[in-house]
């Protein structure tokens, strides 16, 4: 079993745990239901998904300064990780919003502001999957990461800056009883594991697709050369 088995192995074991916590420790919410059970791993895979997206940041400011495909590489795995947890969190919030709101989508501060880093670090993916492999398009992704993630802090800040609809800062404000707050923290954990496994296979599946691409380069420019010394 490689590491990268182990750690998946691993990620799913602790988010087992995550739900055990999730479902079976922490009290119903005598307000909102079952249905606020949805906010331990929906906040925790907002978490993730700025986490993912400082990955981008670092990889980015790190190409740029010296050029380091490891860092290019490191900032595309985060990049796709981070889209996945920003998915998960939308949608998520859609599923809680419908029994709470009445409605699965409104234009709130905190709603629009994550569908807005959702889109760009789409587009950050598509500029990789579209451009033409190299140093240009690795040195612009980079700047669209790095600009990218200003939205990050208006994310997690909307709720404080702007009147929402959207629930305040529960942690920080003590509005959850220890159960609940013990819950919480553990599928955080397991949740940011699991986001680290993530991109550590992604990775290495960008290492093997640059290596991959590099022994075509040479098989094109090789074969002319020698279909013309068999003529």
């Amino acid at each position: 079993m490689t590491r990268y088995e182990k750690g998946a192995l691993a990620a799913v074991v602790l988010m087992l745990v995550a739900a055990g916590f999730i479902f079976l420790y922490a009290p119903t919410d005598a307000l909102q239901g079952p249905v606020q059970r949805i906010f331990y791993l929906h906040v925790s895979s907002a978490i993730a998904a700025y986490g993912c997206f400082a990955v981008v940041l670092i990889g980015g400011v790190a190409y740029l300064w010296k050029e380091n495909v490891a860092a290019d590489r490191l900032a595309r795995a985060g990049a796709l990780v981070g889209l996945v947890f920003t998915t998960v969190t939308l949608v998520m919030g859609m599923i809680w919003a419908k029994p709470i709101w009445g409605t699965y989508w409104t234009w709130d501060a905190r709603l629009t502001s994550t569908l807005v880093l959702w889109i760009i670090y789409a587009g950050y993916l598509m500029i990789r999957r579209l451009a033409d492999p190299g140093r240009q398009a690795a040195r612009f992704a980079a700047v669209v990461g790095i600009f990218g993630f200003i939205d990050v802090p208006v994310v997690h800040f909307s709720v404080t800056w702007w009147r929402t609809v959207h629930p305040g800062p529960v942690v920080i404000n003590d509005a959850l009883p220890p159960q609940m707050l013990i819950a919480f923290f553990v599928t955080m954990a397991c949740t940011l594991f699991l986001a680290a496994v993530m991109i550590g296979i992604r990775y290495r599946i960008e290492v093997l697709t640059d290596q991959a691409a590099e022994r075509v380069v040479p098989a094109t420019i090789v074969a002319p050369t020698e279909a013309g010394s068999a003529r």
